[in-house]
């Protein structure tokens, strides 16, 4: 299997190990895959069969989809390796379910993907935990090791981090918008002691840490000599993950081969539902792709008009749903490579040039109507109010307690409902402890606190403060890197 970039108009193939270490590609693209695996109707039945047979003393059966699937992306990691990563990577001893994803209904025609079950109780550890497993695995067969450098609006670090500590030959750098992480988020990440993990609370929004990222990464001398990867969904290997939760929620929700169903997808770097469109593209039977945000609805804009205007720090709002708190989504880039016909030089151009200028249009375009006609997308937004009333409705009337996110997913779901013809899924986020706040808005009442976060909150705070400037960053790394190596020597 080869990788392209979507910037790159000669499409120089790259293999998957190479991507998975160095993230961004050399020109500021993304990569994917040359060509989409296509599924047949015998491989759908063999899957089908993995999950039916259930877990075993080896491995769980989600692992055992999990491996298949990676089988189909990797052809430099034996099969028996990839078979062996996946089932560390998906245990009962991480996963509090015994399904890893459970489905369940939420009410008449929308059932709830349940994604929160891993160590940090946030959808990201579904893609995190193979991703420590992958990182491991090869960076012991080269002998090298790898400085990690992400950003996150909420749960993408804690979860990487979560996945990352204490592995041999991996340093993890996160960047985080200061202030704007609920306690819970913030106390999960900063309480960390293990000295391979360096949190920084940079003066600026996520989108301001997501440039530092990409600025650092496409500084090629620099990512070259300190060995600078990437968790983000910017990572081929994240979406790779979440493909295969897609699989297994359709497997789920449905008895034969030939039926469909929708899922909606609480959406903000566009990563989650993107590993939707790809499985899409597959041939998995998915009916309509549908983006949830929240009033940061970059996204539903450009679903609904044509038009991707992305906007400033000071635009972009502070929600109840702050893991959506994003006015300018990565993995759109993959998506609309895609759209145009896998266009490299129109899409730099989009994104390397008129995404800096503030946006772009493809109102006039011949391919916007492609989105919801060809690839199936369908979008709504939610407010504040929309997601508390939501949420009191969920615990009151179902019986079920939802985060915020996943409430922004149950409202579009519902407000395209005459839209869709089939079931729908809503991706589930985060546990709602991660979001007491506005649970207690909602219903009067703390959400529940599982077990394995009873002291969550007592732990020390482990940050490092600093301005929205990439150099300063660059300069932080180094010397963090030197004084490892002193401590380590």
């Amino acid at each position: 299997m080869d990788f392209i970039s979507t910037r790159d108009a000669n499409k120089t193939p790259v293999g998957f190990t190479n991507i998975l270490l160095s993230g961004l590609a050399p020109d500021g693209g993304l990569y994917l895959p040359a060509e989409y695996p296509q599924l047949t109707d015998e491989l759908l039945e063999e899957w089908r069969q993995i999950l039916a047979k259930g877990n075993t003393a080896e491995r769980t059966a989600y692992a055992a989809l999990a491996a298949e699937i990676l089988k189909l992306f990797v052809d430099d990691i034996p099969a028996e390796d990839l078979e062996a990563i996946a089932a560390r990577a998906y245990t009962t001893e991480e996963f509090s379910s015994e399904d890893i994803v459970p489905l369940t209904t939420l009410e008449d025609g929308i059932f709830l993907g349940h994604l929160s079950e891993g160590p940090t109780a946030a959808f990201k550890d579904m893609a995190m935990q193979l991703l420590g497993e992958l990182f491991e695995y090869e960076l012991a067969r080269r002998g090298e090791t790898l400085n990690i450098l992400g950003a996150t609006s909420g749960d993408t670090g804690s979860s990487a981090e979560y996945a990352m500590r204490g592995r041999d030959g991996i340093r993890v750098f996160m960047l985080t918008p200061a202030g704007r992480m609920t306690p819970f988020q913030q106390a999960q990440m900063f309480s960390l002691e293990d000295p391979n993990i360096f949190n920084i609370a940079l003066d600026g929004v996520f989108d301001d840490c997501q440039d530092i990222v990409k600025e650092v990464s496409s500084d090629a001398e620099f990512k070259r000599d300190n060995r600078i990867g990437a968790v983000n969904s910017i990572n081929w290997a994240r979406l790779m993950a979440q493909i295969v939760y897609y699989v297994a929620c359709w497997l789920r929700a449905t008895e034969r081969n030939d039926e469909k169903v929708s899922f909606s997808v609480p959406t903000g770097n566009f990563g989650d539902i993107c590993a939707g469109h790809i499985a899409r593209q597959m041939g998995l039977p998915i009916d309509r792709l549908i983006v949830a945000t929240n009033e940061n609805d970059v996204l539903d804009e450009f679903f609904r008009t044509g038009n991707y205007k992305v906007r400033t720090a000071e635009q972009t709002w502070a929600t109840s749903s702050p893991s959506m708190d994003i006015s300018r989504a990565s993995n759109f880039e993959r998506f609309i490579f895609d759209l145009l016909g896998r266009d490299a030089e129109r899409t730099a151009d989009l994104f390397g040039v008129k995404v800096k200028q503030g946006g772009f249009s493809l109102a006039e375009d011949a391919v916007f109507a492609e989105a919801a006609d060809r690839y199936g997308f369908l979008s709504a937004s939610s407010t504040h109010a929309d997601r508390v009333a939501c949420i009191a409705d969920a615990e009151k009337r179902l019986s079920t307690l939802i985060d915020p996110h996943t409430a922004d997913g149950v409202n579009a779901a519902r407000a395209v409902r005459e839209q869709v013809d089939t079931p729908i899924v809503v991706l589930e986020t985060a546990l709602p402890v991660k979001f007491s706040e506005t649970i207690v808005e909602a219903t009067g009442k703390e959400p529940e606190v599982p077990a394995r976060f009873a002291k969550i909150m007592d732990g020390g705070r482990y940050v490092k403060d600093l301005p929205n400037d990439a150099g300063v960053v660059k300069q932080y790394i180094l010397d963090s890197i030197a004084k490892t190596k002193e401590i380590e020597n």
